[in-house]
């Protein structure tokens, strides 16, 4: 199985309208290009936060065909974990974090999982046998891409921050040291083997430097 899991966080309409735009380019693909075949996306998720859920909405809108799972509270947005190094801790934010952890690592094991190898042995015979057949090849352009499946997540920086850390096999305690700009795309692949890529992280190259966006800052000079 094969996973997309592209994050954004919502700081204008404009911004979220350009993440749509890119989001359908690289889901349609290429069609006189069989390398660049459309993606098998299976549903659209996002966490139960309003600014979240304004992002998926404008998103969804350049992606009509595309199922969407109910808001899931789990993925709302909160301090992953203790971050390391780090200053005078004020006790309210240990406890906000021991509170927010397990929930945040539950999203984490919910969403991120490998396919079973039996599934992927019966996929590549399918494969074999599609292949072998001259009218097959002359009718699937796809090949080789169509048992891969996606999924679109739509949360936030620091839930985004701790996924990366935690699939990459990081100390999650540097989930801080990372930095996404708003309605950025974090592109993820988990492959059956339990081998994981991260292919992009925070890419913004589709907004342009005008609305280069993080929290409360512009651009990059700050």
């Amino acid at each position: 199985m094969h996973f997309l899991n592209s994050f954004a966080t919502l700081q204008s309409s404009d911004q979220a309208d350009k993440t749509g735009e890119r989001l359908a380019e690289i889901i349609r693909g290429i069609e006189e290009d069989e390398r660049f075949g459309p993606c098998n996306v299976k549903v659209i998720r996002v966490s139960n936060m309003a600014r979240a859920k304004e992002t998926a909405n404008i998103i969804a809108k350049h992606l009509p065909d595309i199922e969407r799972s109910e808001p899931d509270p789990l993925l709302n947005e909160g301090r992953p974990c203790h971050n390391i190094p780090c200053g005078t801790v004020r006790e309210s934010t240990i406890e906000r974090i021991d509170e927010n952890h397990p929930r945040i690592e539950e999203a984490f094991r919910k969403y991120f999982y490998r396919a079973p190898m039996s599934t992927r042995r019966k996929d590549e015979s399918d494969h074999n046998e599609e292949v072998s057949s001259k009218e097959a090849e002359s009718k699937d352009d796809t090949r080789g891409h169509t048992k891969h499946e996606f999924e679109i997540i739509v949360c936030h920086a620091n839930v985004i921050r701790y996924f990366f850390c935690r699939a990459l096999q990081l100390h999650p305690e540097a989930w801080l040291r990372l930095c996404t700009f708003n309605c950025s795309l974090t592109y993820f692949t988990v492959r059956p083997t339990g081998t994981v890529s991260c292919r992009m992280l925070g890419d913004i190259g589709h907004l342009g430097y005008d609305k280069s966006t993080f929290s409360m800052h512009h651009g990059f000079n700050w």
